[in-house]
């Protein structure tokens, strides 16, 4: 009992001191909003030039690659959903993520592979015939930076890159039509 009392304390006291040290940045933890620099073109980050030209080549990226790809998305909703192939909710929301990506083409969805292998990644985006690209976070860099700690975590960004919504956990139809009706309506 006191360990696991000592280890919510640790946590608590561990974000805590992550939002102290941003807002002492003077900068957001949301990257929707983040300063950014303006370009009509995406920055090459780590490799990373614009979104992913498929669903197979799942390019690395950190947070100012997303970053990046968010700030050159401006002008397009976007719905951003971090998921994993080991992960059981994710399994179970990616039919509906992929069918409203189907349905939505002038939403980017843009998925965020995290902490997971090459392998199980490609895997599932196969088996699950995601029809938009993902990027690979093996070290969950972009989850944190979201400010999230879980999987699935799907952030709803409007086309000024304003962040709607975010959810953390599984998400259900209702909710996925409602945070795509106010960032694409």
């Amino acid at each position: 009992m006191l360990r696991r009392a000592l280890a919510v304390g640790i946590g608590i006291v561990a974000v805590a001191a992550a939002a102290w040290w941003l807002a002492g940045r003077g900068e957001s933890a949301d990257p929707a909003v983040a300063a950014a620099s303006p370009s009509p073109a995406l920055l090459a980050v780590d490799g990373l030039a614009g979104l992913p030209t498929s669903v197979a080549e799942l390019p690395s990226a950190d947070q100012e690659a997303f970053r990046s790809l968010l700030s050159g998305l401006r002008g397009t909703p976007v719905v951003v959903n971090l998921w994993a192939s080991w992960c059981e909710p994710c399994l179970r929301e990616m039919p509906m993520l992929a069918e409203a990506a189907r349905t939505n083409p002038d939403v980017q969805f843009l998925g965020v592979d995290t902490l997971d292998s090459r392998d199980g990644a490609e895997r599932f985006i196969a088996e699950q015939a995601v029809p938009f690209p993902s990027l690979f976070d093996p070290d969950a860099v972009i989850r944190t930076d979201l400010a999230s700690f879980g999987l699935p975590v799907t952030v709803f960004i409007d086309a000024q890159g304003r962040r709607i919504a975010k959810v953390d956990g599984e998400l259900s139809q209702e909710i996925l039509d409602e945070h795509l009706s106010a960032i694409a309506g």
